[in-house]
């Protein structure tokens, strides 16, 4: 089961089990393996360092 991180602003959650195919991120995609300069795709206020794992 895979990771699941949080937007602090917007409350945009990335689960790496679902991906986030309208960003173009497969089902099983690690967050640690998204480009470093990820953006919120909500909200386009944090970057990837700003997130904060919720679950696991």
């Amino acid at each position: 089961m895979g990771k699941v991180f949080q937007c602090p602003d917007c409350g945009y959650q990335y689960d790496e089990d679902l991906g986030d195919e309208h960003e173009g991120y497969a089902p099983g995609t690690a967050f640690e393996s998204l480009s470093d300069d990820f953006v919120c795709p909500d909200c386009s206020v944090r970057y990837k360092e700003d997130f904060e794992e919720v679950a696991s």
